[in-house]
């Protein structure tokens, strides 16, 4: 199972988060660059791997709502496709 690391210290804004995502989870060149594009690629990738994103504080803290909702479009992602696994690392300064 392929592994990828993602660092929510690397998306700073909505831009960067999408051109960061696409080359860490080798999106194909007609990603749409935005939530529902990223769902669409996610659920019908059928490659196994784990994704583990690091820093989620950062993901919240530059993004904020939006970040929630990329952290939970993983989670989801997770629990509908099979093949890919998500494990959100927060920092160990982060409460729950």
């Amino acid at each position: 199972m392929k592994e990828i690391r993602i660092f929510g210290y690397r998306m700073k804004d909505r831009e960067k988060t999408h051109a960061y995502l696409k080359k860490k989870l080798s999106l194909p060149y007609y990603y749409g660059d935005n939530l529902d594009a990223l769902w669409d690629c996610l659920s019908t990738d059928f490659s196994p791997k784990k994704i583990i994103i690091y820093k989620s504080n950062k993901i919240i803290e530059y993004l904020g709502d939006y970040g929630k909702s990329l952290i939970s479009l993983f989670q989801e992602i997770s629990e509908k496709n099979k093949f890919i696994k998500v494990e959100v690392i927060k920092d160990k300064s982060e409460k729950n």
